[in-house]
């Protein structure tokens, strides 16, 4: 099995800067890991994509927070992070780390348990 573990939310001024890490673990040397993002669900909403990387560093960014979010991954450590600046009120959701992973023809999708980041006006 596969487990993504999140880390680094919080609370945090409107203004302010958090970084997101996602490292996968377990059984992820069986598989060949793709793309990488991660999602946020605000409350009493739906979740949403914010940002996704693929294994050879091609990084795609929601409108909602590009110029304020970057995405980035480390492959030797199979980890994905996600920095956040500039951050406003409505930035304030849970954050999931989702990773794409491959075994032979079989794709298999994984979700983190979830950081809150809440951003004080």
């Amino acid at each position: 099995q596969v487990q993504l573990v999140e880390s680094g939310g919080g609370l945090v001024q409107a203004g302010g800067s958090l970084r997101l890490s996602c490292a996968a673990s377990g059984s992820i040397s069986s598989f060949s890991v793709d793309a990488m993002g991660w999602y946020r669900q605000p409350p009493e909403k739906q979740r949403e994509l914010v940002a996704t990387i693929t294994s050879g560093g091609v990084a795609g960014i929601a409108d909602s927070v590009n110029g304020r979010f970057t995405i980035s991954r480390d492959n030797t450590k199979n980890t994905v992070y996600l920095q956040m600046d500039s951050l406003k009120p409505e930035d304030s959701a849970v954050y999931y780390c989702h990773a794409q992973l491959h075994y032979g023809l079989r794709e298999y999708n994984y979700w983190g348990q979830g950081t809150q980041v809440t951003v004080a006006s």
